[in-house]
């Protein structure tokens, strides 16, 4: 019945009714429900995943159930586990490829009614891939409704078998495009969720190997927990060891893939963009960059990867990153000599012009604030004859109007990045304009930018005068400098200034985007410089034409042009030093008054910031337009805008009185300001000083501790000397002992030699006048012992009495050590004293030898011995002799010591006398510097209060940096109070 059922639906159509879609595939699902052979539901799940692409609905509707039960239970079997995750696949995906590379199992399904389908109603081919994708989100969230259903899922995917493997890596992906925040929320809490799908990129199947990396791009997508685990889990180095595997930029769509995962792991990553950055992985990307001479006939694919490569690069440096991430990734960029290989391609030959772009592009990046990748990129040249700079080249282009719009955008950016920040750069630039550095025989950038600045394409005047703007910017030398910069219009007319050019060519009514151009690189020019606004208002026709333009009542197109001249008037005015006697602030805010209204200036001026495209160049920096006629304004010119259109409105509206007033309270902040500079400066000087004193107490300190050292070794060498002296006397000990015996058997001697005895008798004088030539030595030992004695009691009544008046205890201490080891070495030649009247009374008894002894044999044996001991006696006499003169050099050296610390502590009482001298002598300076201080904040407190009165408003900035300087004025006499607690 089986085989006929399966024939019935797989094969030939029996006669009779034929069932529709919905009623076979209801009859698959009960023989999947039912069924206990494990045949019969394998064919069953084949036979519903033929039929999962034509009747999606209903395999989805009914059968969804049935397939997670047997991922649950059959695991056993990878064949159904393979169907099962393929029809799951089929119902959820919504790739119109994916259907058409699996339109092939629909050959074995057999005809089935259109009734079973929903076909019958035409529509078009867009709302049927809505209604597809519709199908795809409802499955999905029908699947995701149990989140163990995902993690069902990821457990497979740790079964190695081919055929459950691959559908499952491609059914999670699906599930990511589909509910892409779900299912990275079930993944990130699941256990090792990630590392399971880290796996897939060790797998030795390249199929499996590279949808696991379409099923991380999607995972990673907008998830930084997620992004930072994958990276964590050795991502980088497996991608990277891919793209090298599979050719760099020769590669295929693999390298494609790795690329993109690559992009999402970094982009907006700070933790991410470090951690590639600290593992040395920029340096593996120079290879990427290396091209050859011949360039031509670059691949599609080639192109993709080059461009994808680039934007990584860009990532790493995006002006939107922390500023100090980015600097050092500028850093490691230039070291590893990766700006190096972008430069070599800017300059090759033969490259597409989409990967020449996005290079300029990339270079601008690396660039942009770092003043050493800056000045690397003014020393590059081009590979012509005669070699030119790189940026004279690139330049060439901006202005060349037969050029693509987007690399001249480009360009534009790349010249921006490399004035951004570099004064030293825009320098260079100004400097091409001066009479005294123009090369007739060469272009210079000075040359092409006033080429463009004038040209017939208002495209080129714009970028020209946006280059030249930046070339300004925060640069008040550089904008009087270009004051200079004469320009010969025509052959026998005087030159005129690029100023007046500039006002000239306003004035004649060229396009719009010409005059916004001019218009932004004037206001630019003249603002904080009050030299330039002389300049510019030294011409009559200027003002007169600026307040015509304004008071009229133009179309919506004249509107921008309208706000940009209410601007430069009003920086005219606010930056003006009324040094021009006919446009001072008062009359010119009069003029304004009274052709054009001040609600009406005010309301011009609005019409900048309200402008829609002012929004979208004030988001970032790289200049990116649709069109070119779009492109109206830069980035650095909406931040000067944004500065001056309040302080502008706020001057246009004060008085003259209140201009006075302003003037009166500058003055007075600016009289204070060199005040407090100058008790700075003072304070700055007393606080070098204490450092000074304070590093020569801590040479007298390290001075102290080095003495300390001295004397302890001091103390090493009396021990060593105590040591042989315990030797000594347990030797001399024996000795008298051997002695004392000799003296026994001497007794009853009898019939010793007159001779020999007259001989002992003269030898026991010698010995005995040795021992009082020794005895003699230890008095004088004993009177230099007393005299040095004294002298430390005076020398520690000395130091007590210099350290009455300080509380230097730790030299005290010091001197009272020095007593204790006089007294111990007193005590210790005391002894040696006693030990010498000992061996004294000893040799004394060996003189009292009776005269009557015996002339035997065995007497003069005894007499032998009795002189060998004697000897032995005399040797250890010599022997101390010579310890005591070592004893009385050691006193001698201790006696030094002793008067070289005694002079130290004197040395160190006068300079710490000295010190605290000092000292209160600057506490008593700073207190009053801090009481002069105290009444001048109290004056600027009046006078702003006044000013607030009067309703002014006072700048915040200056108010924090006030109290910021007094905050710093107290935490000092904290410090110093401290550091005098911590001497006393």
């Amino acid at each position: 019945m089986t085989m006929n059922f399966f024939r019935g639906v797989m094969g030939g159509q029996p006669a009779g009714p034929q069932p529709t879609g919905a009623e076979t595939i209801h009859k698959l699902c009960d023989r999947v429900a039912s069924s206990t052979l494990l045949e019969d539901r394998r064919d069953a799940v084949r036979a519903l995943k033929s039929l999962s692409k034509k009747y999606r609905l209903e395999v989805g509707t009914q059968a969804m159930d049935h397939l997670v039960h047997i991922l649950q239970t059959d695991r056993s079997d990878s064949e159904i586990l393979g169907y099962a995750l393929d029809t799951l696949y089929n119902i959820i995906c919504n790739d119109e490829e994916e259907e058409q590379d699996e339109s092939e199992d629909m050959a074995a399904a057999p005809p089935i009614p259109v009734s079973g389908k929903h076909k019958n109603v035409p529509v078009s081919d867009e709302n049927a891939q809505k209604q597809d994708e519709d199908l795809g989100v409802l499955f999905t969230d029908k699947f995701l409704g149990d989140s163990e259903n995902v993690t069902l899922l990821l457990t497979l995917l740790e079964e190695f078998d081919f055929h459950v493997r691959w559908p499952g890596v491609k059914l999670l992906t699906a599930l990511l495009k589909n509910q892409c925040n779900q299912v990275q929320g079930v993944i990130l809490v699941s256990p090792m969720g990630v590392s399971r799908l880290m796996d897939l990129l060790a797998d030795s199947r390249e199929v499996i190997r590279n949808d696991g990396l379409l099923l991380l791009q999607q995972l990673t997508k907008g998830n930084a927990a997620i992004q930072k685990i994958v990276a964590f889990e050795n991502a980088f180095e497996r991608l990277l060891d891919i793209i090298t595997e599979e050719g760099s930029s020769d590669g295929g769509i693999v390298v494609e893939d790795c690329l993109l995962l690559l992009v999402n792991l970094l982009k907006n990553n700070s933790s991410n963009q470090n951690f590639f950055k600290e593992g040395s992985y920029i340096q593996r990307m120079k290879p990427w960059f290396e091209v050859g001479d011949d360039n031509s006939g670059w691949s599609a694919q080639k192109v993709t990867n080059l461009h994808l490569m680039l934007q990584l690069v860009r990532v790493m440096v995006s002006p939107v990153n922390s500023p100090g991430a980015t600097s050092s990734c500028q850093k490691s960029m230039y070291q590893c000599g990766l700006l190096q290989q972008l430069c070599t391609i800017l300059m090759a030959t033969g490259v597409p012009a989409d990967i020449l772009t996005e290079t300029i592009n990339t270079v601008s990046e690396v660039i942009r604030g770092s003043q050493i990748n800056q000045d690397y990129f003014a020393s590059v040249n081009a590979p012509s004859n005669p070699p030119r700079p790189a940026i004279v080249v690139l330049l060439m282009s901006m202005v060349n109007e037969r050029q693509p719009f987007v690399l001249r955008c480009a360009v534009l950016y790349c010249f921006q990045c490399f004035l951004y920040k570099n004064q030293k750069g825009q320098g260079e630039i100004v400097a091409t304009l001066l009479p005294s550095t123009i090369d007739a025989n060469s272009i210079s950038a000075g040359q092409l930018l006033c080429g463009g600045l004038f040209s017939a394409d208002s495209l080129s005047n714009w970028c020209a005068a946006v280059a030249l703007a930046h070339a300004l910017q925060d640069n008040l030398t550089q904008k009087e400098q270009l004051l200079r910069v004469q320009l010969a219009t025509s052959l026998g007319k005087p030159p005129v200034s690029l100023l007046q050019q500039c006002t000239n060519i306003l004035s004649q009514g060229s396009k719009v985007q010409t005059r916004v151009g001019l218009l932004m690189l004037l206001c630019t020019w003249i603002s904080n410089c009050p030299i330039a606004v002389t300049h510019f208002l030294h011409n009559q026709e200027n003002v007169p034409f600026l307040t015509g333009q304004i008071s009229e009542n133009l179309g919506e197109d004249e509107r921008l042009v309208q706000g940009l001249c209410a601007l430069l008037l009003g920086i005219c005015i606010y930056y003006n030093d009324n040094s021009l006697e006919n446009y001072t602030k008062d009359k010119l805010k009069q003029l304004i008054e009274k052709r054009i209204g001040k609600e009406n200036f005010v309301e011009k001026l609005g019409f900048v910031t309200k402008h829609e495209l002012y929004s979208r160049a004030a988001q970032k920096p790289q200049p990116v337009f649709p069109s070119p006629e779009q492109m109206l304004f830069d980035h650095e010119f909406t931040k000067l805008v944004k500065e001056l259109e309040g302080v502008i409105t706020k001057a246009v509206h004060k008085t003259s009185e209140e201009e006075k007033k302003e003037e009166e309270v500058k003055k007075t902040l600016e009289q204070h300001d060199s005040i407090v500079i100058q008790y700075k400066d003072l304070i700055r000087d007393q606080d070098t000083q204490i450092q000074e004193l304070r590093e020569q107490v801590s040479t007298l300190s390290l001075n102290s501790e080095q003495m300390q050292n001295q004397i302890a070794q001091q103390q090493s060498q009396i021990q060593q000397h105590k040591d042989q002296y315990n030797i000594l006397k347990l030797k001399l000990g024996k000795d008298s002992q051997g002695l004392s015996s000799s003296q026994g058997e001497g007794t009853h001697v009898n019939g010793l030699h007159s001779e020999e005895l007259s001989q002992l008798r003269e030898e026991v004088e010698e010995l005995r006048r040795q021992h009082a030539l020794q005895h003699t030595q230890l008095s004088d030992k004993d009177s230099l012992i007393n005299t040095l004695r004294c002298g430390a009691a005076a020398a520690a009544q000395t130091a007590e009495g210099g350290a009455g008046g300080s509380d230097n205890t730790e030299l005290l201490r010091e001197v009272e050590s020095l007593r204790s080891r006089v007294q111990a070495q007193c005590a210790e030649i005391s002894q040696l004293q006693t030990e010498r009247q000992e061996l004294i009374r000893r040799a004394e008894a060996v003189s009292s030898v009776p005269a009557s002894s015996s002339e035997s044999s065995a007497d003069t044996v005894t007499v032998s011995e009795l002189e060998s001991r004697l000897a032995a006696q005399t040797t250890e006499a010599e022997r101390l002799k010579e310890e005591c003169r070592g004893l009385r050099e050691g006193h001698a050296g201790l006696e030094q010591q002793l008067a070289s610390a005694t002079s130290t502590v004197a040395i160190e009482q006068t300079e710490k006398t000295k010190l605290q001298q000092e000292v209160q002598e600057s506490k008593k300076e700073q207190d009053d510097l801090l009481m002069l201080l105290a009444d001048q904040d109290q004056k600027i407190l009046n006078l702003k209060q006044r000013l607030r009165d009067l309703g002014e408003t006072i700048d915040e900035d200056e108010d924090e940096l006030d109290a910021r300087d007094q905050f710093c004025e107290d935490d000092d006499d904290d410090n110093e109070e401290e550091d005098e607690e911590n001497n006393d």
